[in-house]
């Protein structure tokens, strides 16, 4: 059956179409992986009924814990919308940071919510378009309002900076606050009343969060609000999965289009009729 193999080959030559077949199979193999892990998660979220969100609970405005238990905020919110829209059940899955491209990776969710888009966090998962953009701020004592006017005035060895690690806002820090002494925490709580508690000088973190801590502990810190960084914001999606990020790319310019974004954007970032609702 093979003799025109034998025939007509050399034994170098065959070790090389041995080599260029296996090779051309490996890629095959991986291109209809790919294929496959495309279409995994529509058909996932159409057979389940369900679209599944990670996020960590504590991130002001976009997901925080209400009073009566409930995940509630600006990413929330979209995430609600975007399950209604294609006609599934919404679940929100809140996951510690650290753990939240794990997460995503090993199924437990279809999308993060609320990542700042860096070129090292593309080598590991999809953004769709970014839906907000922010950058990062600073929240200081108040023992400091005469000493600190500029992130800049804290780039010395005798400040101490804290902020949650893992984040752009330790990123930041890191880059532009390299004098300083830098705490990280496991939480943006826990690192801002690092602060409040008169333990550290500074806390760096994205724009929206720090105007709202400001706004809800007037006299007790300091917001210096002009951003430092730029920042867009979007979902991550597992990598290779092409039909989904089309869903949301889609998504994002429809309700940007007819005042759903505005209307929700509005509620959370625009007025503070909700902050009585969460812990």
């Amino acid at each position: 059956m093979y003799k025109w193999i034998e025939r007509d080959m050399t034994t170098n030559t065959l070790q090389q179409y041995c080599r260029h077949f296996l090779v051309s199979s490996a890629l095959a193999s991986a291109a209809l992986s790919s294929f496959s892990a495309q279409a995994d998660t529509i058909d996932h979220i159409q057979k389940s009924g369900e679209l599944r969100l990670c996020f960590e609970a504590g991130y002001i405005p976009f997901e925080m814990t209400s009073k009566d238990g409930r995940y509630v905020g600006f990413d929330i919110d979209l995430g609600k919308h975007l399950a209604r829209s294609l006609g599934v059940k919404f679940v929100p899955v809140n996951t510690a940071w650290d753990g939240i491209v794990p997460a995503l990776k090993t199924g437990k969710c279809d999308f993060i919510a609320g990542m700042t888009v860096t070129q090292k966090r593309n080598l590991n998962v999809l953004f769709a378009d970014s839906y907000i953009k922010m950058g990062q701020t600073v929240l200081i004592s108040p023992k400091l309002k005469d000493k600190i006017h500029s992130y800049r005035d804290l780039n010395n060895s005798k400040y101490t900076v804290t902020t949650q690690m893992g984040t752009t806002g330790a990123q930041g820090a890191k880059k532009y606050l390299y004098n300083a002494k830098l705490d990280l925490f496991d939480t943006s709580a826990d690192a801002v009343l690092q602060v409040m508690n008169n333990k550290a000088d500074a806390f760096v973190y994205d724009f929206p969060y720090n105007a709202m801590y400001a706004a809800q502990h007037k006299g007790k810190i300091i917001h210096l609000d002009k951003p430092f960084t730029y920042e867009p914001v979007g979902w991550a999606i597992r990598r290779g999965d092409q039909d989904f990020l089309n869903v949301l790319n889609n998504y994002i310019k429809q309700i940007k289009g007819d005042g759903t974004y505005q209307r929700i954007y509005h509620k959370w970032f625009e007025t503070d009729t909700w902050v009585s609702q969460v812990q």
